[in-house]
C-alpha cells in the first residue's frame, strides 16, 4: 500500500496517486490568523495555550501540557518541520490551528 494520507474535516483517507509535487502546506493560528514562519512564533503561542517547553532531548523541540498526556516533538531544525509536525498540533490544540495548502 503506497500513497499519501490526508487528513481532511476530522478523516483520515489513504491518497494512492498524490500527483508529482506535493503542495506545500503551512500551519495557521486560527484566532489571529497568524502563519507560524518559525518555532519563535509557534513557542508563543503554544505557551500561550499553557504548553511548557522540554529541553530533554538537544536533537528536538519538546512541549509538554500538564493538564494532558500530550507531548509535541518536533525537529531543531525548522526547514525539517512537515505537515505530519503540523498534523500533530492542530490534533493536540483542536480549534486553535489548522494546515492550509499554500
Amino acid at each position: 500500500m503506497s500513497g499519501v494520507w490526508v487528513f481532511n474535516n476530522g478523516v483520515v483517507r489513504l491518497v494512492e496517486n498524490p500527483g508529482d509535487c506535493p503542495r506545500r502546506k503551512l500551519l495557521v493560528h486560527v484566532p489571529s490568523s497568524e502563519v507560524i514562519t518559525s518555532y519563535s512564533v509557534l513557542e508563543r503561542i503554544l505557551f500561550s495555550l499553557g504548553w511548557e517547553r522540554y529541553y530533554d532531548d538537544p536533537e528536538l523541540l519538546q512541549f509538554h501540557k500538564r493538564s494532558t498526556v500530550h507531548l509535541i516533538s518536533l525537529p531543531r531544525d525548522f526547514n525539517k518541520f512537515k505537515s505530519i509536525h503540523m498534523y500533530d498540533i492542530v490534533v493536540k490544540n483542536r480549534g486553535e490551528f489548522e494546515v492550509r495548502d499554500m
